[in-house]
């Protein structure tokens, strides 16, 4: 699936939390009388268009960045930006115009922006036939990459979102862990896959194990398995009905990257479905439909809303101090399989991926490289049973099958003397940090990382997995409940902090639990070899 400082080289308080403010505002956007299917009340049909799910950015650099919006009805985007909340001096600038090819929703870009600065936005929808009738504003905030080192980096991340049956619950807090996350101010949130459960139905209700019931918001797209196009749309529009979620996303700008249950559970290219609830079992038509939606709600340049070209995978700059490489290790991996063949070009990543994946690690003079991946390295993650989902095979000897590809990309590293690289992942539903070294491993030509897995934030959770030793995993900590299928409610939700000091370079990683208390602490040092 240890304590330490919790010390910062920069305070909480470098970017203005708006108690009150512009922020919550843009959190409290959608009104009780939204419908939870996503339609508009009838009533407000005919009045200015509104944009009732919040606003998200996505991938912001020194200078630029990617706002989302959704409206209830065909309209242009407008986007303002100022330097202060008062929105005085606002830049103004045009967005498309959004309507059902898209699901009514639309990105514009953010260009020139001053580095290291926070940057207040509001977005207004206007009439495209009169652009005099705009909608209330929807604010939001966030902060652009640093410049200079000494500012320092801080993020959060997770993964696996209302999975399991657990969703949105009023009575539990509704998502509540990202209000949890929100309060820690990072600069970012890498949403590290399973943004949410296309293949996960809810109903009204489920009892616990002691006897309470867990009561879900539920809605006619989360009550069978999502196969059309609207099907996969009304999922995520589903996560946004928790207003945790759109007052996070109005702050807290985002990385986003997918797994398997954006289209069905365990998923690969080319796969005919052999499960009664799906009545299309083709694979990549599903894929096709779930890409789809997948880009047009969430903020991410190198994909279009309401296009299936373009990638997940991609490298996002921020500042001096951090890269963040962004895995896809769906669109492009060969069959789950025994996973022991002893060529393997495809693998997890593909070839094209992988090159890019190396090509970019040289490039890049970030002190540190973070290599966002949704699925862990050295966890057994099997497929049924015979098969296997992820990179282990659980046969602790030489690189056999996809590990033969991960070989590949560790000893390119240590060959060209790469430091700084960091796994981080979520996925298996448990929080653990694992130590890979040669002195451990079958395979021994690569540098001694480190691998720290987050998640779930509101989903089930689920016992740890065990280790394959073909890379030479320590589990140095896990937090893991002992049974399948935990709901939120007894706990074990969880997600992860990243801490770059400006002064000294260190990188400290925490993994928290929801309510912010820290499980396990890790100090790295930067242009070390063999941390």
């Amino acid at each position: 699936m240890g304590q330490g400082s919790q010390g910062s080289g920069r305070g909480v308080g470098r970017r203005s939390l708006l108690r009150g403010g512009a922020v919550a505002s843009a959190g409290l956007a959608l009104p009780s009388s939204l419908s939870l299917t996503g339609a508009a009340p009838a009533q407000a049909l005919s009045g200015r268009p509104e944009a009732r799910w919040g606003v998200q950015v996505g991938d912001v650099t020194a200078s630029s960045g990617l706002v989302w919006v959704r409206s209830d009805r065909p309209a242009q985007v407008i986007v303002e930006t100022s330097a202060t909340e008062s929105f005085r001096n606002a830049q103004r600038q045009y967005g498309p115009v959004v309507g059902p090819g898209t699901d009514f929703t639309g990105t514009a870009p953010l260009r020139g922006l001053p580095p290291g600065e926070q940057i207040h936005y509001r977005v207004l929808l206007a009439d495209p036939d009169d652009p005099r009738r705009t909608g209330e504003p929807v604010y939001g905030t966030f902060r652009t990459a640093p410049v200079r080192r000494r500012e320092g980096v801080r993020f959060v991340w997770s993964g696996d979102l209302a999975g399991q049956g657990w969703g949105i619950n009023p009575e539990h807090g509704g998502y509540r862990i990202f209000e949890e996350m929100r309060r820690r101010n990072p600069d970012f949130f890498l949403f590290s896959g399973d943004t949410v459960y296309a293949d996960g139905p809810l109903t009204g209700s489920v009892t616990l194990p002691d006897g309470r019931v867990w009561r879900n918001v539920t809605t006619e797209e989360k009550a069978k398995v999502a196969q059309t196009l609207a099907e996969y749309r009304g999922n995520f529009r589903y996560n946004l009905l928790d207003e945790n979620l759109r007052r996070f996303n109005a702050q807290v700008p985002s990385i986003v990257q997918w797994d398997d249950h954006e289209v069905v559970n365990n998923w690969y290219p080319g796969e005919i479905l052999d499960d009664a609830r799906y009545t299309e079992k083709s694979v990549d038509v599903l894929a096709g439909r779930a890409r789809q939606a997948f880009s047009e709600y969430f903020p991410i340049p190198t994909l279009r809303p309401g296009r299936t070209e373009g990638r997940v995978h991609r490298v996002v700059r921020h500042g001096p101090l951090l890269d963040v490489f962004v895995l896809d290790m769906r669109t492009y991996r060969n069959r789950n399989s025994p996973n022991r063949q002893p060529e393997d070009t495809q693998g997890i990543l593909g070839r094209e991926q992988l090159e890019w994946l190396k090509r970019e690690l040289g490039r890049s003079r970030a002190a540190w490289k973070v290599i966002a991946s949704d699925m862990p390295l050295g966890l057994v993650v099997p497929d049924g049973a015979t098969d296997f989902e992820a990179v282990a095979n659980a046969d602790p000897g030489a690189p056999l099958g996809r590990e033969l590809q991960i070989a590949e990309l560790l000893r390119y590293i240590k060959h060209s003397r790469i430091t700084g690289t960091v796994w981080l992942t979520a996925d298996v539903h448990y929080t653990s940090a694992q130590h890979y070294d040669p002195s451990r491993a079958a395979f021994t030509d690569f540098a001694p990382f480190w691998e720290f897995v987050s998640g779930p934030l509101n989903a089930g959770s689920f016992p740890a997995n065990a280790l394959d030793g073909t890379f030479g995993p320590d589990r140095v900590f896990v937090k893991a409940p002992a049974r399948a299928n935990v709901s939120p409610a007894e706990g074990y939700q969880f997600y992860g902090e990243v801490d770059i000091d400006g002064h000294s370079g260190e990188l400290t990683v925490r993994l928290r639990e929801d309510g912010g208390a820290v499980l396990f602490t890790k100090v790295l040092e930067p242009g070390r070899v063999g941390q």
